[in-house]
């Protein structure tokens, strides 16, 4: 009887060996199935975005956000130092001070962008976060160094409540709208574009990254004296950026001219070559006919990011903007070439040089600087702060 008594007891032992197998079998099985059923709806959502732009795209990026959100001046001819004038951001140095600003981020939000879509000539409601994630990925390489694109959104988020600060509307053809998708503010492009943009082998990749972006500069702007600023960018500098005035004839303390000497390395846009007809040339420049004398060309200034300021064209004198802007050209630093009836006009740098160098920023990323040196950097004088600093002002847009 006890021998039975064993034998019972040992086979019961084993029967509930072989089902707790089945059932950890059971458990991993279900885990893996979970994992795969999570895949398949990140997947669904993505081509949901493909198939549906518009208010279905907006929705995809907002809950997208929702889900992947983590909780030069030169450089010295002796090092790769970056420079002192460091960006001052506001830290919280409590938990509980930590806590009371992710209440205060949670705002952000409500808070949306009115945004004139030129192509489709209507005006769309978009999160602001949702937003900057559409200018940085039309703005800026997804490629390029992440605390490059980090800078990037910093400076599309200041750009964009500078203008809802100000209540600036200007350049927008559509009543209630704050600003255009256009060049003439901000490049934006939602999520629906971004699938149709990227290889869909890449795109999920990229989602990621973008998402990450915006997850760590979350509500960062750059301020001077409390004020928002006019985060200007460009593509490529010439080696310096340019002092506002040089430009748009006002000076401004922030956008001042700085070295970056990263972008004549890595930049594909630093240097090119156009060629004119001499009467193409000087027809685009308005010049009349005048003989031999048209031909005389000589620089009479320069701004102090090395371009040309005041240019003498057959006797006329211009700004380098001014000629820039007449031929087309990339650059307003420029040599040039006559030979046989025809003249060669080699630009460097790529965009207006104000503010932000792209390019620049990416190799200053490369070279181990973060977004907070990126920003530094290129606008003099400035910290960054939180978007939430603005509540007040923009209390009536939540």
């Amino acid at each position: 009887m006890k021998r039975r008594i064993g034998r019972i007891s040992i086979v019961s032992a084993v029967n509930r060996l072989r089902t707790s197998r089945w059932l950890a079998l059971f458990a991993i099985g279900a885990m893996l199935g979970a994992s795969v059923l999570l895949i398949r709806l990140s997947l669904l959502e993505l081509q949901d975005a493909r198939a549906a732009p518009g208010m279905q795209a907006a929705a995809a990026v907002q809950q997208g956000l929702k889900a992947e959100l983590p909780a030069p001046k030169p450089l010295e001819a002796e090092g790769n130092h970056f420079p002192s004038n460091e960006v001052k951001s506001q830290k919280p140095d409590l938990a509980a001070d930590s806590n009371e600003q992710s209440e205060d981020l949670s705002t952000l939000d409500g808070l949306v962008v009115h945004v004139y879509l030129a192509k489709e000539k209507r005006v769309e409601n978009v999160p602001l976060e949702t937003y900057v994630r559409g200018v940085v990925a039309a703005e800026m390489p997804i490629e390029f160094e992440l605390e490059a694109l980090k800078a990037q959104a910093i400076a599309a988020r200041t750009y964009i409540m500078r203008r809802m600060v100000h209540g600036d509307n200007s350049g927008v053809p559509a009543k209630g709208a704050d600003v255009t998708d256009t060049t003439d503010h901000q490049v934006y492009v939602s999520l629906a574009e971004l699938a149709q943009k990227w290889p869909e082998a890449d795109l999920k990749k990229h989602m990621q990254k973008l998402n990450s972006v915006i997850a760590q500069t979350r509500g960062k702007v750059i301020t001077y004296k409390g004020d928002p600023i006019d985060a200007a960018f460009f593509s490529t500098s010439n080696g310096y950026t340019e002092n506002s005035e040089d430009y748009w004839n006002q000076e401004i303390p922030y956008l001042r001219s700085v070295a970056s000497p990263w972008d004549e390395t890595i930049s594909p846009r630093y240097k090119e070559t156009v060629n004119f007809s001499l009467d193409e040339f000087y027809r685009k420049l308005g010049l009349a006919k005048n003989g031999s004398a048209k031909s005389a060309i000589r620089i009479a200034e320069k701004t102090a990011g090395k371009r040309i300021s005041k240019i003498v064209i057959g006797g006329t004198t211009f700004t380098g903007r001014e000629v820039r802007e007449k031929l087309g050209l990339a650059s307003s630093q420029f040599t040039w070439r006559m030979e046989d009836g025809s003249i060669a006009i080699t630009t460097y740098g790529y965009g207006h040089g104000v503010g932000m160098s792209q390019w620049g920023a990416n190799g200053m990323a490369k070279a181990g600087a973060s977004d907070d040196e990126i920003v530094a950097h290129y606008y003099s004088s400035v910290q960054v702060e939180q978007v939430t600093k603005f509540s007040e002002i923009l209390a009536g847009r939540f």
